[in-house]
């Protein structure tokens, strides 16, 4: 079986998130699940640090790539990414979540095209999504 090499890697740093949500590793790893799942993405693990005096890092291990999530709370500042091989899972999917879920004052987004050549830079849109 020959495997496509085609992804796609979305960045995005989120700047305004209040401090308690960027400081909660726990809370961090749920939003970070739910948001592999709602992209249709296959968690294999997760990994999260809670750092002293503020700020977490979580790593979702994906089969198709990972999601992860560094904070500085004290700067009210993400800085998430998704990357995602093949077609069927949409890594701005994940995105989307997050940010309707953090809700940041400001963001600013690019996204790799990546696997075919060429790496290929766009600026997707974020879209708020219905938390259910």
């Amino acid at each position: 079986m020959e495997y496509s090499t085609f992804g796609r890697h979305v960045a995005v740093d989120t700047w305004g998130v209040d401090f308690d949500m960027l400081n909660d590793a726990e809370f961090l790893q749920a939003q970070l699940v739910e948001a592999a799942e709602t992209c249709g993405a296959t968690v294999m693990s997760v990994q999260s640090k809670q750092f002293e005096p503020q700020g977490a890092t979580v790593l979702v291990l994906l089969s198709e790539s990972h999601l992860s999530i560094h904070t500085y709370p004290e700067r009210g500042f993400a800085a998430i990414d998704c990357y995602t091989c093949g077609e069927t899972v949409d890594p701005q999917l994940a995105i989307d979540y997050l940010v309707s879920v953090l809700k940041p004052e400001k963001t600013y987004a690019k996204k790799l095209v990546r696997g075919l050549g060429e790496l290929k830079v766009e600026t997707p849109e974020i879209e708020q999504v219905e938390l259910v």
